[in-house]
């Protein structure tokens, strides 16, 4: 999440009320989750495995739950609970509706079309030409481009499955982030696209969705990518440009594929993925090896 004006750090310590180490003027952006972090934004850490994954991330804010020695260039924000005060950064700066509000301030551009049961809520801009069609949801800050369909039932921008074990039950990370929707995009029936927790889902221009895919959080599906249906692609992931999924591939949070990659019926993707390449197999694996190892136990 991009703040709409630059904090400083001491005006970020004084919303949760955390010490903060390092100059009470140094420049903060906005927020992020560990796998999108950039330069300027505050990443939280509450565990010391991730430690120096945080500290030496691209975040120059650090909301940790322990007093470390500060790296060169980035500043501390001390809080004995950063997944809670995290989730109080984002909320002071982004107000959940969650369509219990109708303020709207919707964009629609000429010649599109939207169903009136369609449900669409606050600070959406939908291009032109696009036709958005029953039962469809929209939720609050989503952007779709030009020459979008978005067949019935689908979902865009709801919450993502982010939580942790708090005394026994589950504690959501509140998402703040939404939808982006580029132009010529389909996607099909009963698809559900969730908002990034800080940043942007992004399907990409000329993308094709089939029927009942889910997309997790902060995810970026690339240009002309076609996924069939049944397909569960889970958060923080990328797959680039070209890339052709088939269905009931199911793919584990923050890996990437690479351009015109191939992914058979039923892949399990749980490492990165080379590009121009076919895969198969519950853990993937190149298509022609799979083969070799399936001719080679055959003749055992």
């Amino acid at each position: 999440m991009t703040f709409k004006k630059p904090q400083t750090l001491q005006s970020i310590a004084e919303i949760i009320g955390a010490q903060m180490i390092g100059d009470a003027n140094f420049p903060v952006l906005g927020t992020n989750e560990i796998h999108m972090v950039k330069n300027g934004e505050i990443v939280f850490v509450n565990h010391p495995k991730y430690y120096d994954k945080a500290l030496n991330s691209d975040a120059t804010i650090i909301l940790i739950d322990k007093e470390v020695a500060c790296p060169e260039g980035k500043a501390l924000l001390i809080s004995e609970d950063p997944f809670r005060d995290f989730n109080k950064i984002n909320t002071h700066f982004t107000r959940i509706y969650n369509f219990t509000e109708e303020l709207h301030d919707l964009e629609v551009g000429e010649g599109t079309f939207v169903h009136p049961t369609a449900v669409i809520g606050n600070e959406v801009k939908i291009g032109k030409n696009c036709h958005i069609f029953p039962n469809v949801v929209i939720g609050d800050r989503t952007v779709i481009g030009d020459n979008v369909i978005i067949q019935s039932g689908t979902v865009l921008g709801g919450d993502a499955f982010y939580y942790r074990k708090l005394n026994g039950n589950f504690d959501r990370l509140i998402s703040v982030g939404n939808v982006v929707i580029e132009n010529n995009v389909e996607i099909g029936n009963n698809c559900t696209i969730d908002r990034g927790v800080t940043d942007s889902t992004i399907i990409g221009e000329g993308s094709i969705l089939d029927n009942l895919i889910q997309i997790g959080h902060d995810t970026i599906i690339g240009k002309k990518v076609l996924i069939a249906s049944l397909a569960a692609i889970a958060g923080c992931c990328v797959i680039e440009d070209e890339v052709t999924v088939w269905g009931q591939v199911g793919m584990a949070s923050g890996n990437r594929v690479g351009k015109g990659a191939v992914l058979l019926g039923k892949t399990g993707v749980n490492k990165d993925l080379e590009g121009g390449k076919t895969y198969f197999g519950q853990l993937a694996e190149e298509f022609r090896e799979y083969l070799r190892k399936e001719v080679k136990l055959k003749n055992l």
